[in-house]
C-alpha cells in the first residue's frame, strides 16, 4: 500500500456505529479482551463523564483505523486503546491521533496519563516525542472483577 498524506484520513468523534470496526483494532493490535469488558456501555459512560473516543478514519473507505480513548476523572485525562490498524502503521498517522488527543486534553485544562508496556518501544518512541515523560518505577494494579 501506498503512503498517503494526511488529507486522506479524519479524525473525528466515536459514534455508536463505530464500535465493531473499533472493537477489531483492539483486537487486532492487543489492546482489547473480553476480561477487559470494555464494551459500548462502558464507552457510554466514560463519555458521559466528560471522555471522549477519537477514531481516525480513512476518508476514501471510511474505514476506521485507530483509536484513542481518553477518560476524565476531573483530575487528569487517561488514554487508553491508542492505537493504528497494523495495514495502516508506520505511516505517521499516530503522531495525528497523539497531536489530537493531547489537544483534548489541552482543551479541558488537565493533565494526561498513560500505561505502556515496557517492551513497546515504538509505542514509548512515540509518546515521549509528544512530551509524555516516564514517571518513575510504578507497578501498577487493577481488580477487574468482583466475585
Amino acid at each position: 500500500m501506498s503512503e498517503k498524506n494526511n488529507a486522506d484520513y479524519i479524525i473525528r468523534d466515536y459514534h455508536d456505529e463505530d464500535f465493531p470496526a473499533v472493537e477489531e483494532i483492539w483486537r487486532v493490535t492487543g489492546m482489547g479482551s473480553a476480561q477487559r469488558g470494555d464494551g459500548p456501555g462502558v464507552i457510554s459512560r466514560t463519555l458521559a463523564c466528560g471522555g471522549k473516543l477519537l477514531v481516525m478514519e480513512e476518508k476514501s473507505t471510511n474505514k476506521v483505523i485507530g483509536t484513542s480513548w481518553l477518560t476524565n476523572d476531573g483530575r487528569r485525562i487517561y488514554l487508553h486503546h491508542f492505537g493504528i490498524h497494523p495495514d495502516f502503521q508506520g505511516k505517521g498517522l499516530g503522531h495525528l491521533l497523539a497531536d489530537a488527543s493531547i489537544q483534548y486534553a489541552k482543551s479541558c485544562g488537565l493533565q494526561i496519563k498513560l500505561e505502556v508496556h515496557k517492551d513497546n518501544s515504538k509505542a514509548v518512541d512515540l509518546y515521549k516525542k509528544h512530551g509524555f515523560a516516564y514517571l518513575g518505577d510504578y507497578h501498577v494494579y487493577i481488580i477487574r472483577s468482583f466475585s
